[in-house]
Formats: C-alpha cells, structure tokens, sequence
C-alpha cells in the first residue's frame, strides 16, 4: 500500500479551516493533518474539538505551533494556508523555501497585475521572492487550469465569488459569443460565512437577519480575479456583493448580451461542451435552474440560464457553497490534481 500524503493546515480554527480539516480527515489517501497555528497564546485551546466542539468524540486535534524544524521532521510534504491574506503573503515564501508544496485560501497569491493586487497593500518583505512567486503561482481553478495545478509548487486557490463568477462566463467568453461592448453585470449573494469568523458589526445577527445588503460596491477584492481570468477590460464587469442572512452559499446572477441570436440549445451546447468531462460543474437543462439548497455541502458549481425570446439577452444562475467549492473542496480538488489523483477523491 502506497504511503499517505503528510499535510498540515495553518488556520484551522476559521470555518474554512475548519472544513478543509473535516475533508483532510476522511480522504483516503491523506494522513491525519498537522494542525498549525502562528503562535501559541496563553489561555488559547489547545485542541481544535474545543473551538469546533462539532469534532469532539473523534480523537485529538492538537494545535501545533508553527515551527519550520518540526514540519520537517513530520515529513509534510503539502501545507495548507487558510489565514488571513497578508499572513500568507509573509508565510508562504517560507514554506515554498522549506521544499514544501503550498495551497493558500487567501488572496495572497492569486493575482499577477499589480492595479488588482494593491487593493491588499502588500508590503514585502523580499520584493524579488514575492514577484518570483507572483509569477508561479498557479491559479487554482482546475476546470481552467487542470493542466498547470499539477505541476505547481504553489496554487493560489480562487475566491468564493470569483469562482461562481468565471465558472458561468468562461464557455460563453471563449466561444466569444458575448457582447462585451454592452457590459456584463454580476449580481452576486453570499451567506455570512464568506466574512470569515471575525465578528464585526456588519455580521452581527441583529444586522444580518431579515436583511439583504450590498458592500464593496466596484472595490470588492474579487474583482480582480474575474478580470484578469477572464481576460476582461476592467469596465466590462460591473461585479456588485450582497450579504444574505443565511450561514453559507452563494447565488451568482450574470447579465450578458450575445453577440449574434442565438438559441437555448445552442447556450446549453457551449456549456456542456466546455465543461465535458469535468464532474464538479453541474449543468441544469432550461427551463430549470440552479438554487443555493442544491449545491450547499459539496463541492459542485451549478450552473443554469434563461434566454429571452429575442435569442440575445441571456441570464446566468450561477450557484455554490463558499466554504467548499468556493474555499476547501476546491482546495481539495486542487491537492488531487497535484499528486495525480482522481478529482473526486474525499469530497463525495
């Protein structure tokens, strides 16, 4: 029997963390992680089970202190990053100097062009190192980028909305059916979870529940992502984030005009065609369409459109969970490209 892949996850204690360890756990061709942590502050627990009692009854889950001298002796051969974006753009280095092999959650490492990066104000250490590794890193959507996540030292794991985003508009932009002078709009609604696990006043129950709000209106960090992946000028994408009172999941609507009419069997067509082969993206056939019930806990994308009649407006329902699909399944998936296994491997 082959050896199982040694791993560690720095930032387990948020909930995508969280998630990433639950999957880690039951793959079966991973040992049990290596659970990280900066430093180790007094009175702080010690174990995950007493942060995230959901585990306890299942054995120990120890928080180590990060130590480069001891991941080695252990053997990791992969580490996690689901911290805070300036901790992985500090971190990260280290690791990949340490000969091992990176899957950051953040945005630490996701974006080439710097007029999309400065929205983090990065202050590097090692400019030469960081813009080396700026430009290896891989972009970890396996569904674009299959091929490149193999190989990679580092994969930059997308953002939440990014994902839901460019998964929708990739088959019709590289069939170069949509009308990119007429704009496309993002209309995108995500759970609170995709704030992270840091309260703030905005995620407070009595201002999230029985609320819908919109934030980061033509500033919010996953912009970026879908530009740049998506090969867009910059006011092509009209990208607006609601908050949902709803713990997870995300409903992306996409407005897009085609350049020519065109009709549903065609749409879906282009869709299918894109995405054969590739088992995470479910295609919902006209006139159904996706909702956040369907796709929460797992790590598919679903994907649906409405068409008018005049064969040229086109609405896109795009549909994930943020911390799977969106965080650590699709970290997951990623880490199966990386060692040459099957893609569903531990997420179903």
């Amino acid at each position: 029997m082959a050896a199982k892949l040694k791993t560690a996850v720095l930032g387990a204690t948020g909930y995508s963390g969280l998630e990433l360890t639950r999957l880690l756990l039951r793959h079966p061709r991973v040992e049990k992680p290596v659970l990280l942590r900066r430093t180790a502050d007094n009175g702080s627990p010690t174990d995950l089970a007493d942060i995230f009692p959901i585990l306890s009854g299942n054995g120990g889950y120890p928080l180590q202190s990060l130590a480069w001298p001891a991941l080695k002796e252990q053997g990791i051969e992969l580490l996690f990053f689901a911290t805070p974006h300036e901790v992985s753009r500090s971190l990260v280095p280290e690791a990949i100097a340490q000969g091992i092999r990176v899957i950051d959650l953040s945005g630490a490492w996701r974006l080439k062009e710097e007029q999309h990066r400065a929205i983090y104000n990065f202050e590097d250490a090692d400019a030469l190192t960081a813009s080396q590794l700026t430009e290896r890193a891989v972009y970890g959507l396996p569904e674009l980028n299959r091929d490149r996540i193999a190989g990679a030292t580092l994969v930059a794991n997308p953002g939440c909305y990014a994902t839901s985003v460019i998964l929708a508009l990739a088959p019709l932009l590289k069939a170069d059916i949509v009308d990119r002078t007429r704009g496309i709009i993002s209309d995108s609604k995500s759970g609170v979870s995709g704030a992270g696990k840091e309260p703030t006043a905005k995620t407070h129950f009595v201002s999230v529940a029985d609320n819908l709000s919109a934030y980061s209106v033509f500033n919010h960090r996953h912009t970026g992502e879908m530009v740049e992946q998506l090969a867009l000028d910059a006011g092509e994408l009209t990208f607006t984030p609601h908050l949902l009172p709803m713990p997870r999941g995300i409903l992306s609507t996409i407005y897009v005009r085609l350049r020519r009419e065109m009709t549903a069997g065609e749409v879906e067509s282009c869709f299918r065609s894109f995405y054969s082969g590739k088992q995470w993206v479910r295609i919902f056939q006209p006139p159904k369409l996706p909702q956040v019930q369907f796709s929460l806990h797992t790590n598919y994308c679903d994907l649906g459109f409405c068409l008018a009649e005049d064969g040229r407006r086109l609405v896109l329902i795009s549909c994930i969970d943020n911390l799977l699909k969106g965080a650590a399944g699709q970290a997951v998936q990623n880490m199966n490209l990386m060692y040459g296994w099957g893609e569903e491997e531990g997420l179903q």
